[in-house]
């Protein structure tokens, strides 16, 4: 099983932790201590070695930031966690405050503290971030002092070491382009920028454009890294040697040269005197600084291999479609399960995480999930990001709703799927709000829009029948996916905030609209789909990109309202189960292909 539902951290961490924190700031002359979640690669999971948020208060959200003080400490949360960050930290010793608002810049602007000196290690933020620290901190009287040896490193007693999964190369027919075409062209591209080379400090970048995958990190095959990319497309890679082998250095070939991580400052300062790109929001305060005391030039911009990542090619998108023709069998097992034995009433919001990693398990050729599954009962269905825990496990009662967001990691391709499903006779609200969601989610899909259009500009399509409603949800509609990397990735976004970016061509996005009765339950719809080529519409005068739908499962047939949807949108739905039909129906056999069959019946 590669998920646990113990509650990792908790109010016991911060109690014994705290203590020795507040030593080494004073053994440091420290008065204060800023904590973030990130960290030096800007993970989304962190290896254990780099929970230092989580060891240090015992609060363990995917988001966050602390404050430590020798008389105060602050944690910084955001709405998802509020729940989360009551069990977890000791309210005797921890106070909570709004991520992003106030935050923990804003909250120390607030503060008067002459003459404070506050620490920060310089790996763990942007200079962005460390930009508006100053300034807050300007405001509060007190000073900055960067780091070079954390405290919470140096009181952490027994920290796990640092991860050494080896290092594989990833096939030439699931990458679909050579990795020496891929830093040509992204070398080319920073020739034309002025760039002498570029710093990649993103291990999901550097594992598409070096064809490599890794094991480091839960849920993303990611192998932690630096690499300096030239203009000429020759590179370093630096990683720890422990997870080099010499099938790794021929895949690499002549044009890459491998050396230790702790030889990544020799190879800044080498870079003196020349242009280098490097990515603020990327990138932390550290290589700036040692840049800038190398005496290199450097070009802020956006990683050079963010967008080339995006747009998968014709390989990714047959790979990534074969793994969600697989990955849906699995689900459709599952939500069989889930309309005959999980009706009892007795099944628990753990017993169903572990029966749909068993049926992705079945399939074979599972590498890991992509998350860990939110299994939300009920009210718990209505916390978008609740993660179930042994405290937390509910019943999945008759007469309530269950959401289930999942996905797995497949040599091919990375899944994301969300299905509400009701336990037992719903009610007519269940109903009506799970419609609402359901017009949204046809609305994403069956869009077309100009190029140039982004993110931010279809993002009302998915809540258009909510809002007539007057009802909404908090959180992005959509996400990039990569394709045996991580389930969320940019730079392309589907959100009401502003996203610069253009949809472009093989850029995978999810659809996910949803709603949430607080205390009663949630509702959301998730599919991944794909950004197609433009097309001329038969009248039309510009050409038109659209979405191709990559995962494939029936929706709740019992949720549906067929009173609010138009006959377009009916067809729609019919149309969606017929391709279910097909795709997966040759997969299965006896009461689950019966099961579907039914399921995927036209309205």
């Amino acid at each position: 099983m590669r998920q646990s539902f113990d509650v990792r951290g908790g109010p016991q961490d911060g109690r014994a932790h705290l203590p020795l924190l507040r030593k080494a700031l004073a053994a440091q002359g420290l008065n204060g201590l800023y904590i973030p979640h990130e960290d030096e690669y800007n993970n989304e999971y962190l290896p254990d070695a780099n929970e230092r948020l989580a060891w240090a208060t015992g609060f363990t959200g995917s988001a966050g930031s602390a404050l430590i003080f020798a008389d105060e400490a602050v944690v910084f949360i955001d709405g998802r966690y509020t729940v989360q960050a009551r069990d977890q930290l000791d309210a005797s010793l921890f106070k909570t405050a709004g991520l992003p608002g106030p935050g923990p810049f804003g909250w120390l602007a607030k503060q008067k503290m002459p003459g404070a000196v506050i620490g920060y290690d310089p790996r763990l933020m942007s200079p962005n971030a460390l930009a508006a620290f100053e300034k807050a901190a300007k405001k509060a009287g007190a000073s900055l002092k960067s780091l070079d040896l954390n405290p919470v490193d140096a009181a952490w007693e027994g920290r796990p070491a640092q991860p050494m999964a080896p290092i594989r190369p990833h096939p030439l027919d699931r990458a679909g382009e050579p990795h020496e075409d891929k830093r040509s062209a992204i070398g080319k591209a920073l020739a034309e920028d002025g760039a002498d080379a570029a710093i990649i400090t993103s291990p999901a970048s550097i594992a598409w454009a070096f064809n490599i995958r890794g094991g480091d990190v839960a849920c993303s095959p990611l192998p932690l890294g630096r690499a300096i990319l030239r203009a000429d497309g020759s590179a370093t890679l630096y990683t720890a040697p422990e997870k080099v082998d010499d099938a790794l250095r021929a895949h690499l070939g002549n044009t890459v040269t491998v050396a230790p991580l702790a030889e990544i400052d020799d190879g800044l300062t080498a870079l003196a005197g020349q242009t280098v790109s490097l990515d603020p929001d990327a990138a932390s305060a550290w290589f700036f600084n040692a840049l800038e005391e190398a005496g290199a030039k450097i070009l802020r911009q956006r990683d050079p291999v963010l967008l080339p990542k995006a747009c998968k090619n014709g390989a990714e998108i047959a790979g990534t479609s074969a793994a969600h023709a697989r990955d849906g069998v699995a689900v459709t097992r599952f939500l069989h399960w889930l309309d005959t034995e999980a009706q009892s009433g007795e099944v628990t919001e753990i017993d169903a995480a572990i029966r749909l990693e068993h049926f992705r398990d079945e399939l074979g050729g599972l590498e890991d999930l992509s998350f860990e599954t939110i299994s939300g009962a009920g009210p718990n269905g209505a916390l978008p990001h609740y993660r179930v825990s042994t405290a937390t496990n509910r019943k999945l009662e008759r007469g309530t709703l269950f959401l289930v967001d999942s996905g797995g990691q497949y040599l091919d391709g990375t899944t994301d799927i969300t299905r509400t499903v009701p336990i037992g006779t719903p009610r007519s609200d269940m109903k009506r709000h799970y419609t609402l969601v359901l017009k949204g989610h046809i609305a994403l899909a069956v869009v077309r829009f100009p190029e140039g259009t982004t993110g931010t500009h279809l993002d009302t399509l998915a809540r258009h029948a909510l809002w007539q409603a007057g009802l909404d949800y908090d959180h992005g509609t959509g996400h990039g996916v990569g394709v045996y990397l991580g389930v969320h990735e940019g730079p392309q976004r589907i959100a009401k905030a502003w996203n610069s970016v253009p949809l472009e061509p093989g850029m995978i996005v999810s659809n996910e609209p949803g709603y949430y009765r607080e205390g009663a339950y949630g509702i959301r719809i998730e599919n991944l789909q794909y950004v197609t080529e433009p097309e001329q519409i038969a009248g039309g005068e510009r050409a038109m990109l659209g979405f191709a739908n990559l995962t494939w499962a029936p929706l709740a047939r019992d949720l549906i309202d067929m009173n609010l949807l138009s006959p377009g949108e009916m067809a729609w739905v019919n149309t969606y189960h017929q391709g279910v039909l097909s795709i997966l129906g040759p997969q299965l056999d006896g009461e689950t292909k019966a099961w579907l069959e039914a399921a995927c019946a036209p309205l």
